[in-house]
């Protein structure tokens, strides 16, 4: 396995692991949906127009996860981390958040911040095993005209529908 940084000559490698990435995403809010691979390849040449650092795991000659990093001040923030399913539980997410640390590290920082969403178990749980136990922000918004929230969650005392 090796770690890449991605320019815009490798988007369409990228682009089926970013279409996977918002499938799964939809999928936790019960929203079933197809990958949409030309979408993909637009929202990482976006990343990288904008100048945000993309990563990729590639393994013989196959690319099985990336991240995205977002560098604001001092503050890097990773936007998207995602491995492939058939290549989890290898290592790969580790390689990606390290080289997102590194490049935090490099800019004095001592954190990378990170967005989750709340039935993202999974990367929960690997956040907790690379020591990331501080909850920091709770995104708060109005409903969309017509959408349903079946789900309450409790935040310390107060309850926001979900």
């Amino acid at each position: 396995m090796e770690i890449l940084r991605i320019d815009e000559t490798m988007a369409e490698h990228v682009a089926p692991l970013v279409a996977a990435f918002r499938v799964t995403l939809r999928g936790y809010k019960g929203i079933a949906s197809e990958p949409d691979v030309e979408g993909g390849r637009e929202e990482i040449l976006d990343f990288l127009r904008s100048g945000y650092p993309v990563f990729a795991v590639v393994d013989a000659g196959e690319y099985i996860g990336y991240a995205v990093c977002r560098i604001e001040g001092p503050v890097i923030w990773v936007e998207h981390i995602y491995v492939h399913e058939d290549h989890r539980r290898r290592g790969v997410a580790s390689l990606l958040f390290d080289k997102a640390e590194a490049l935090a590290s490099s800019m004095g920082g001592d954190t990378v911040y990170n967005y989750v969403h709340p039935n993202n178990d999974g990367m929960i749980g690997f956040l907790r095993s690379k020591g990331y136990t501080v909850l920091n922000l709770i995104e708060i918004r109005k409903p969309y005209d017509g959408e349903k929230l079946n789900e309450k969650i409790d935040v310390n005392g107060h309850l926001f529908d979900y």
